[in-house]
């Protein structure tokens, strides 16, 4: 209806907008919802975050979905209902932030819904000829908007594809609008089940274009064997790790895979980094079992090394960078110490101390994406292959 279009343009043409982001990783511990005010776009964009909660999920509602993630073969009945029904839950957690924090739903002018991943399949992971790219979030746009009474846009990531990339890691734009800062190298490390690096260039000293790729594992194996072998879902300040050794043939024949020698940027997912993995991995290392602690502390070494090789190789070496790191990995001292030492002449910092929670960093970068597709501007940034300058998130209104 034409009152929904205008009042789409009545919130563009404002100063400053309220917008509500969702982010639920692969680690399916539960939905960040960040409320932002947001002023401007592109390059000029100023985020304060208002509220930020974490709805912890039921272990019903993360067994439905692991029922279908990351798995070729699933019951394509239990996915088509998980869609909508994923897209109600969301819904019904943001109503309840929304009266935990005493806030309207009519004083929110969007919300943005990244959905939950349950399939990654960049065409070099697939390898089906012929066919592009993809990748799959459910929890419905449509049913958030109607839950809520709030406009939404959802689904970021298939633009992306359609534009070329392979839908991630889309936080590269946000990255950019909200953390560049002249006369200062940067690299945004984000360690969620998947680790991934944007590399902001100092703009005054460099040629090198804004940067994006996925490295490997973050903390889905850690917290995949955690579950499996300890009954925790995850590894809490690394202490497991730290009672166990370094396996170092597990570690080889982990990172005996094509993906790691793949040129940059890529991107990948549980889909090849599963228990299955690691289980060849330690055959292929000749071990008939491994001590628990032990596998802990070789995956927790694992993606530290894969992380920090990464870095290395796309780095300008004549450069000084500070590294900025968010999601779960950022908690865990063991896995940072790692990469610390292994990068000895980068800081490296909690994402904090910029001014935004690391714990909230995806769902803020998604109310930026959100943000650009109502109110953005021409403001570009040198791309690089995998960055595609589009805009992101499919419209749905409430009505």
């Amino acid at each position: 209806m034409k009152q929904h279009v205008e009042k789409l343009h009545s919130i563009a043409n404002k100063s400053s907008r309220k917008i509500i982001g969702l982010m639920s990783g692969t680690s399916l511990d539960g939905l960040d919802v960040a409320l932002c005010n947001i002023e401007k776009s592109g390059t000029n964009t100023r985020v304060h975050v208002e509220q930020f909660s974490t709805v912890a999920y039921t272990e019903n509602f993360r067994d439905q979905i692991r029922k279908i993630f990351a798995k070729k073969e699933i019951d394509f009945q239990h996915l088509c209902v998980l869609n909508p029904f994923v897209g109600i839950e969301h819904g019904r957690m943001i109503l309840e932030c929304l009266k935990s924090w005493n806030v309207a739903a009519e004083d929110v002018d969007l919300i943005a819904s990244h959905g939950q991943t349950v399939y990654h399949a960049p065409s070099n992971q697939h390898q089906v000829p012929g066919f592009p790219n993809a990748t799959l979030q459910i929890g419905d746009g449509d049913h958030i908007a109607v839950q809520t009474g709030i406009i939404t846009l959802s689904d970021f990531r298939q633009k992306h594809i359609a534009a070329g990339g392979e839908g991630a890691p889309l936080a590269v734009y946000g990255d950019y609008f909200l953390f560049s800062k002249k006369g200062e190298s940067r690299i945004l490390l984000n360690m969620g089940g998947i680790a991934n690096f944007t590399i902001l260039p100092d703009p005054e000293i460099s040629n090198q274009p804004v940067f994006t790729t996925d490295t490997g594992p973050g903390n889905a194996l850690i917290d995949a064997f955690m579950r499996k072998y300890f009954d925790k879902p995850y590894d809490h300040n690394g202490e497991t790790a730290r009672q166990g050794n370094i396996n170092e043939a597990l570690l080889i024949a982990l990172k005996n895979l094509s993906f790691f020698e793949a040129p940059f940027p890529k991107t990948t997912g549980p889909e090849v980094f599963s228990i299955t993995y690691v289980e060849n991995a330690i055959t292929q290392a000749g071990l008939s079992e491994i001590p628990s602690a032990d596998l802990i502390a070789t995956l927790t070494r694992f993606s530290a090394d894969t992380i920090t090789d990464a870095i290395k190789k796309i780095v300008n070496k004549r450069e000084a960078y500070h590294i900025f790191a968010s999601g779960g990995g950022a908690h865990n001292p063991v896995l940072m110490q790692a990469i610390q030492e292994q990068l000895p002449d980068f800081t490296l910092q909690p994402l904090d101390i910029l001014g935004i929670s690391g714990d909230a960093k995806e769902a803020v970068l998604f109310t930026v994406l959100a943000n650009e597709a109502v109110a953005g501007t021409s403001d570009t940034f040198k791309s690089s292959s995998g960055v595609p300058l589009v805009t992101m998130g499919k419209i749905s209104f409430p009505g």
